[in-house]
């Protein structure tokens, strides 16, 4: 399948989605929080961040939300939760993490992006903010957690053609040099979401 292809697919598939409530969302999502509430809450085994969800598109969320549900991402604790969600309990959690969205505060250029992110900022942006709705907002986001999201689709962990692809070729080193890329990258205020 062809990249025109995959990206119309998930067109279809983004314009069948309920729409968000925020509101309801903020009690759905209120048992997330636990984790992904705390700033620099890290998982005790295996050892990275617990990624950064405020501000992320909503349409990136509820994609992510669902791969959980159906194990195309693979953390057991994340898909649990994601099993008890129903389409629109998804839609309602994207909104309310998205809440405002993130705003790049890094003027980046081609020139100083290095070699092995540079492919990384046609869907991420150059400055860290994703592109289109479905591409996730690296910005700031914890290295450990990019370089585990990486390695993960290059041993298919998570599924995603496009993601499969790319990371399949990446040496550990260029690796480290996209997360400390995109970690380095300034963003507008971040605000934990808060359940209460």
């Amino acid at each position: 399948m062809g990249l025109g292809s995959l990206l119309a697919t998930a067109a279809l598939a983004q314009q069948a989605q309920p729409t968000g409530n925020a509101q309801r969302g903020r009690i759905v999502a209120s048992t997330g929080l636990g984790c992904h509430g705390i700033e620099g809450y890290r998982n005790a085994y295996p050892d990275y961040a617990v990624p950064r969800l405020s501000g992320q598109h909503a349409d990136y969320l509820a994609a992510a939300l669902q791969e959980y549900r159906s194990d195309a991402r693979q953390y057991p604790t994340m898909h649990m939760q994601a099993l008890s969600l129903s389409d629109q309990d998804i839609a309602d959690v994207a909104a309310f993490l998205a809440g405002q969205p993130l705003v790049a505060t890094s003027t980046a250029s081609p020139a100083h992006v290095p070699q092995p992110a540079l492919v990384c900022t046609s869907c991420h942006g150059i400055n860290g903010i994703g592109v289109a709705p479905m591409y996730p907002s690296l910005a700031g986001q914890h290295a450990s957690y990019i370089a585990r999201a990486i390695r993960e689709y290059q041993t298919g962990y998570r599924k995603n053609p496009i993601m499969n692809g790319m990371a399949a070729t990446l040496k550990p080193a260029d690796i480290a040099v996209i997360a400390n890329y995109f970690r380095s990258l300034k963003q507008g205020p971040h605000t934990v979401p808060r359940a209460f």
